[in-house]
């Protein structure tokens, strides 16, 4: 399976405007294809001009807190030949599903472990629908006038999706979902901006706290000393951090001031429970120094990995992604991790 691999160096226009060079032929295609392949997931025709007024706000809400990201997604549009539109679009794919009420069936697996004695680490599946393995990027960047240096995995044209930076702080990500989704930064957005702009989990939780985000997620964050999930609402942000410096999180929120909010359906329920303690019994089970092959052995095995089942329309595994913070070092499987073989990128 093939994977783009991108590398931008420069002004956040110049870093956009290499990154859609080197995927043009891929982002026409897959804006050719029903849309962004939305038409083949909304019951309803979606057009462009429809969605219009939809990108408009989301575009205001992202360009006054982020300018920088939005400088970006203009560089995108010009290297990759688009629309900004277009380009906003890719951006905005996970929100436009929402609020179509296309349904979910599981949204990533995510965990981590740090502290003394440990090979601090990041691992967790990449559970989405849309056969989005087809157009997986890796995307190394480094921004002028900054010493840090980001590394991301995103989907067609995505400027972030989960990733690491060179300061040692590596991110991850879950879908919850408490109903809501309104214009404001999108969850993808602000991991891209967090791992910019943050050395660390303290960092990270600082910026956070003043972002207001356009959907409900948990991330996880984890550096050389923490390793922490934080559930979003909004503006409500709640931490969950234990003891153990370890942090387990599947699809349904765990911080007790949020339980009441979860609009997950009762089956998908079922699977998050079932992921979240096969996730968390085998990370008790590797030696704390463990490799990126043993924590693949645990992301491949179900119900931690879900198989292509053929449903276009429900999520299954289009990548899994092990990282290691203090190294600066990220290594992806794509599509299937039983499937497909080890590929690792450094910071």
């Amino acid at each position: 399976m093939s994977v783009t691999h991108v590398r931008a160096a420069g002004s956040p226009r110049e870093l956009g405007r290499a990154h859609g060079e080197a995927v043009a032929a891929g982002l026409r295609a897959f804006l050719d294809d029903g849309l962004a392949r939305l038409g083949r997931l909304v019951d309803e025709p979606v057009t462009l001009a429809g969605l219009r007024p939809t990108i408009a706000d989301y575009r205001a809400e992202i360009t006054a807190a982020l300018p920088d990201l939005a400088e970006e997604v203009a560089g995108l549009a010009e290297g990759a030949g688009i629309s900004e539109e277009e380009a906003w679009l890719l951006q905005l794919r996970r929100e436009v599903m929402s609020h179509h009420r296309v349904p979910t069936g599981g949204d990533c697996t995510t965990y981590a472990r740090t502290g003394p004695g440990t090979r601090p680490v990041l691992a967790q599946t990449v559970d989405l629908n849309a056969d989005l393995d087809s157009h997986l990027e890796v995307v190394h960047l480094a921004r002028a006038g900054s010493p840090r240096r980001v590394l991301v995995i995103g989907f067609a044209g995505l400027l972030g999706y989960l990733g690491l930076n060179s300061d040692g702080l590596a991110i991850g990500i879950n879908l919850v979902t408490d109903g809501r989704w309104r214009p404001g930064v999108t969850p993808y957005l602000a991991i891209r901006h967090l791992l910019d702009e943050a050395a660390d989990v303290d960092g990270a939780l600082k910026l956070l706290s003043g972002l207001t985000l356009s959907s409900s997620r948990n991330l996880v964050l984890a550096d050389r000393e923490r390793a922490v999930s934080v559930e979003l609402q909004g503006t409500g942000l709640r931490l969950n951090e234990h003891p153990s410096r370890e942090a387990v999180h599947t699809n349904h929120y765990l911080h007790p001031d949020f339980v009441p909010a979860d609009r997950q359906s009762a089956s998908d329920r079922i699977s998050s429970d079932g992921r979240l303690a096969a996730a968390a019994d085998g990370l008790a089970g590797l030696d704390p120094r463990a490799g990126a092959e043993e924590h693949f052995a645990v992301l491949s095995r179900p119900p931690v990995c879900i198989a292509d089942h053929g449903d276009f329309r429900i999520e299954r595994t289009v990548a899994s992604v092990v990282m290691f913070p203090a190294e600066g070092e990220l290594h992806l499987r794509p599509g299937d991790p039983n499937r497909s073989a080890t590929r690792v990128y450094t910071v």
